[in-house]
């Protein structure tokens, strides 16, 4: 399995619309959007998401075709997800 990360997602992005967007180019496995709002800048909270797929090869492949392309209205930035292991409470994004 590949683990990706996609920086720059509009607020309004759903784990559907990743999901479908992300599935043109391999088997998805599980998707993760994570919304950050910032004390500084409520109005415009930072999204970014995590996507699994279900293969290496696949993972390139989706990070070659969607890096750098826009969707719902940003540009989007795709790249191979930093593997940090947590503790049995946590997560386990590898």
């Amino acid at each position: 399995m590949t683990n990706l990360y996609v920086d720059n997602l509009s607020a309004r992005t759903s784990e559907s619309s990743i999901r479908k967007l992300f599935e043109t180019h391999g088997s998805v496995c599980r998707v993760h959007i994570v919304t950050v709002v910032s004390d500084q800048d409520a109005s415009q909270p930072s999204c970014f998401g995590l996507v699994e797929m279900a293969n290496d090869v696949e993972g390139q492949k989706a990070i070659a075709a969607l890096n750098g392309t826009e969707f719902g209205g940003s540009t989007i930035r795709v790249t191979e997800a930093l593997t940090k292991r947590m503790g049995s409470s946590g997560a386990d994004w590898r």
